[in-house]
């Protein structure tokens, strides 16, 4: 795909598929909504602006492989997906339903952009580990990149694959974690704190930068920089706000993993500009 250099138009976007991603959970009566509204400023410079990937042409052997490492966020890679064109859009209306291939974590499917299943936290920094690895053997010149979540952190299994990224110099690694401070059971710092992270993951070899995740001009900078640095993996920490652009689930644990109901979704279709 030819990339959008414009950020207004990839926050353009980013409004759209935030409206779809609410329309698709209140389909489904049941999903995750926060972590999916937070990050998508950061799924869209993703696809939009910065991984090599061509939807006409999935099993493309040199495209970027992107791995979301915390599945249950899969909303909002799905409506990426398929505004880029791997799937059509009508099949958002069947998310979770049985004998869909959107399901509430992601269920590999090339031909739809879905690289990877996902969803058991800590796994997806091995799978990417192993992505950049195949393609060092191979010499092809592919990135990875691998989706993370502050809660996942609390898993060990992340840690032990990010020491094997930065002792294997994985520079064609780069990593994104959405640090938005919540998980399904509350705040991060009631339940297992994992800050600092910034300093966590300089000690195992990588190279770090944090920056705000729904801002679109620095997502676009940090990715710039992290596909120009040589000689370790790169990790991109993006402070978020869970439930972005709806005032009612901004920031509070309960929307977490909850679909918006009638009244939820009509308050969010109008902030959003959706009615």
């Amino acid at each position: 795909m030819q990339p959008i250099q414009d950020p207004e138009k990839l926050k353009e976007i980013a409004r759209l598929l935030r409206i779809d991603c609410l329309k698709m959970l209140h389909q489904a009566g049941c999903g995750h909504t926060g972590g999916p509204l937070g990050m998508m400023d950061l799924m869209v410079a993703l696809y939009f602006y910065a991984m090599r990937h061509d939807p006409k042409n999935p099993h493309w052997e040199d495209r970027d492989r992107f791995i979301l490492a915390n599945g249950h966020t899969c909303p909002a890679l799905y409506v990426v997906l398929a505004y880029a064109g791997y799937f059509p859009k009508e099949e958002l209306q069947h998310l979770r339903q049985l004998g869909s291939p959107l399901q509430g974590h992601p269920k590999r499917k090339v031909e739809w952009g879905i690289e990877m299943s996902t969803g058991s936290l800590g796994q997806g920094m091995s799978i990417g580990n192993g992505l950049a690895m195949a393609a060092r053997l191979d010499a092809r010149d592919f990135i990875t990149y691998s989706f993370h979540s502050d809660g996942e952190a609390q898993e060990g299994m992340l840690w032990e694959a990010a020491m094997t990224a930065g002792y294997r110099g994985l520079d064609n690694r780069i990593g994104i974690l959405d640090d938005n401070g919540i998980q399904i059971d509350g705040y991060n710092k009631d339940i297992k704190d994992v800050s600092p992270l910034k300093e966590k993951f300089e000690a195992f070899g990588w190279l770090t930068r944090s920056i705000d995740g729904n801002d679109m001009e620095a997502i676009m900078a940090a990715l710039d920089w992290a596909r120009l640095r040589e000689g370790k993996p790169k990790m991109i920490l993006a402070k978020t706000i869970l439930g972005k652009g709806v005032s009612i689930f901004e920031n509070l644990p309960k929307y977490h993993g909850v679909a918006p109901n009638d009244e939820e979704l009509a308050i969010a279709l109008k902030e959003l500009g959706g009615l």
